[in-house]
């Protein structure tokens, strides 16, 4: 067989070039060899120096053209090439493909409480963690942007031995030496090849952390607890992370230089040879996917990354590969209200992070209402210097998503010497952009019906409008109205594979505190919902070491929660908002303590992956009928013309004896049926029933997607949910997505 087709490792999205090479016509390329054929690393690095050898002519020119050789987890290497010989390396027939390396963007006091892992359970309820031990033995690599040792949150004291099996090392380097890794942080690795001398400038060259995101998703992750966590006093309370031993980061993404896919892949394959549990992910794919993924799930490691922060724009999801878990970002039941009184004696509320003594306002301010506040010049023609702008039009958020006006708002009211800041947009969860006010000015973030009141008002007294903004407060509970879907969370189905459903689950990612250098600060992102799902997925890995990485997310998506604690529909922020679909959330929101006990589960024998990714190439005919068949817990057809049949294999994880149910919610206008709608387990029995699934549609029209579930109950603790997502067509080059 030939071999680009018996193993195929994944899909590269490589488009972006280095920015510098040796030669000014060589660029980094990445060039994918699949499966590694020995298992020596020296003799896999040893095969790609042979190979370019033979391609540059001189041994010294193949060395000094290799950038990073993978040899742990699959083999192949990212080396400089000329356009040339690039294409004769693509002609060897162990190789599966050669592209231009690609740069990636990276994408808590409250949230774990939130989701149920508080760490005083009661002892005669014992939830996940108890049963995971508090994560004691599991490890989680996190690939990002290095790490702040110093940091509380990373405080070894009261911690045993390094487990036995961890094979990492500590990375040295610039203001980072052996100590800087301790029992909590248990290895750190660089990746600075590639790097243009003028990025590595401004960045610490080792492993520590210039930017904070690596340090913030670390701490949500694995951090100790830490009293009287705050930000200048708001959302105080304890920090910690989700309970996992000890993480390993890997500094791949640089202030200035993103992350490099090539040292992203290295960082991959030097986890799966260090021993890590989990990989956390808080990094875009920019539409396309990291290869060398699939051999970590082969070799039994969970991959957790975030979906992308491009929502509420359908089609925007990524890292939608089918063995890796893609999270979608939630808000929690946490909010900073602040009083905005108008001068009429109205009192109005918005959100901030408005604590700082300095410069609250203790007074009325002149209020003036400048529109977008986008252009210098709108804001030099409204006069506020020494003012409260109000900053309200929402035309502008058809043109400009509200993550990036908010912050062109807040600098040019700064420079043009405004008091304080008003900011209207449809959705308030901004909160992580209002720290650059810190110090300067107030800034609340107000919906549109508030800001049309505040207008209102400033037209009926032009001349003499005041305003005064109030500190902000901390309300948690039950009054906050979540979780609901964020409005930046990428949203599926997804562009590259619109058979498989991404996202997979939702957790939270909205004004999440945890560390960044030695403070703790709010962001918001998926790539702040990646780590809790980490997080989770290393706990269950503690409770079930003997789970593949497909049941543990099974057991995620399966027992996820589709309602609130009010038991409404969850609601996803968009324009307008919406009750959340399997596009906004996967599988619904995070529930741990119902993953740690799914009763059944969808499992897949990862090496069946690789007829995927075969697909997906080009390599294989009949592909349509695989992915339908693909033992996912979702299921997605996206081009149903009359009918179609499919399968699925529930595994019994639960008590040998059970009997299950099915309950159908069938999307709007088709027609499900499943045989059989009741299963048996039975002691001595398989443990493992398949189902068959036909969908008919009732209506032949070319229409969007419509949404469902099929649920196995066995009527007393579990309740096995997967979410369905049918679009029916009539001819498959025209489609609605919506």
């Amino acid at each position: 067989m030939d071999s680009r087709t018996a193993f195929c490792g994944a899909l590269l999205l490589l488009v972006i070039l280095l920015p510098v090479s040796a030669n000014a016509s060589s660029k980094l390329y990445i060039v994918y060899m699949g499966e590694k054929k020995h298992d020596d690393p020296s003799m896999v690095t040893a095969s790609h120096r042979d190979m370019l050898t033979s391609v540059f002519g001189s041994k010294d020119e193949a060395l000094r053209s290799i950038v990073y050789s993978y040899k742990h987890g699959f083999s192949g290497f990212a080396a400089m090439l000329t356009e040339s010989q690039a294409e004769t390396i693509a002609k060897f027939p162990e190789v599966v493909t050669v592209k231009p390396n690609t740069y990636h963007e990276t994408h808590t006091t409250r949230s774990w409480d939130f989701l149920g892992l508080d760490h005083n359970q009661a002892r005669q309820q014992p939830g996940l963690l108890r049963k995971a031990k508090y994560g004691e033995d599991v490890i989680v690599g996190v690939i990002d942007t290095g790490i702040w040792p110093e940091s509380r949150s990373f405080d070894d004291n009261g911690y045993g031995p390094v487990p036995a099996r961890w094979k990492g090392k500590c990375q040295t380097g610039q203001d980072f030496n052996a100590t800087s890794c301790n029992k909590k942080i248990i290895g750190a690795r660089w990746y600075e090849r590639g790097i243009s001398d003028e990025v590595l400038n401004r960045n610490y060259k080792s492993p520590r952390d210039i930017e904070g995101h690596g340090t913030h998703v670390a701490s949500t992750i694995a951090g100790r607890e830490v009293q009287g966590v705050s930000y200048g006093g708001l959302g105080m309370g304890v920090g910690r992370g989700g309970g996992p031993r000890a993480a390993g980061p890997n500094k791949v993404c640089w202030l200035g230089g993103s992350c490099p896919e090539a040292a992203v892949l290295a960082a991959i394959d030097d986890a799966m040879h260090d021993g890590v549990d989990v990989l956390s992910l808080s990094i875009a794919g920019a539409g396309h996917e990291f290869p060398g993924t699939l051999h970590a799930v082969q070799r039994g490691i969970s991959i957790v990354f975030a979906g992308g922060n491009d929502g509420p724009v359908p089609q925007t999801v990524a890292n939608a590969l089918p063995w890796v878990t893609t999270v979608a970002a939630s808000t929690i039941d946490r909010s900073f209200p602040t009083l905005i009184s108008l001068g009429n004696k109205e009192k109005l509320v918005g959100q901030s992070l408005h604590n700082n003594a300095s410069v609250i306002i203790g007074n009325f301010k002149d209020l003036v209402y400048a529109r977008s506040c986008d252009t210098e010049s709108s804001l030099a023609l409204s006069n506020v210097t020494g003012k409260i702008v109000l900053c309200y039009q929402p035309v502008a958020a058809r043109s400009m998503p509200p993550r990036q006006a908010l912050p062109i708002a807040i600098n040019l009211t700064t420079m043009a010497g405004a008091k304080g800041l008003i900011f209207a947009q449809y959705t308030t969860n901004l909160l992580d952009f209002l720290p650059l006010c810190r110090g300067v000015m107030p800034c609340v973030v107000v919906d549109f019906e508030i800001a049309q009141r505040i207008a209102s008002y400033w037209s009926w007294d032009k001349g003499n409008a005041v305003v005064k903004v109030s500190p902000a407060m901390t309300v948690v509970g039950k009054g906050v109205l979540s979780p609901r879907v964020a409005s930046f969370s990428s949203r599926g189905p997804s562009m590259l594979f619109p058979s498989i459903l991404k996202p997979d689950i939702a957790a939270p990612g909205v004004s999440i505190l945890a560390a960044d250098r030695d403070s703790y600060v709010f962001k918001s992102g998926t790539s702040m919902a990646c780590p809790h799902v980490s997080a989770v997925t290393a706990l269950l890995k503690s409770v079930h070491p003997g789970w593949s990485p497909a049941m543990i997310k099974s057991a995620i998506v399966t027992t996820a929660s589709v309602t609130d604690r009010f038991g409404m529909p969850i609601q996803a922020e968009a324009v307008p908002r919406k009750l959340a679909d399997p596009f906004d959330f996967g599988g619904g929101h995070i529930d741990p303590d119902r993953a740690v006990d799914p009763g059944l589960v969808y499992d897949v024998d990862a090496r069946e992956y690789n007829k995927f990714l075969n697909c997906t190439l080009g390599y294989l005919d009949g592909c349509e009928s695989y992915y339908l068949n693909l033992n996912l817990p979702s299921i997605v057809v996206p081009d149903l013309k009359d009918h179609v049949m499919l399968r699925r294999t529930v595994t019994n994880v639960g008590p040998a004896e059970a009997t299950y149910h099915l309950v159908v919610e069938a999307p709007a206008g088709i027609d499900v049926s499943v045989e059989p709608s009741m299963i048996t387990f039975t002691k001595g029995s398989s443990r493992s029933a398949t189902f068959m699934v036909t969908f008919t549609t009732r209506q032949r029209v070319q229409g969007g997607y419509t949404f469902g579930s099929l649920t196995w109950s066995d009527g007393i603790t579990h309740s096995v949910r997967i979410p369905v997502a049918v679009r029916t067509v009539i001819q498959d080059f025209v489609a609605d997505t919506a």
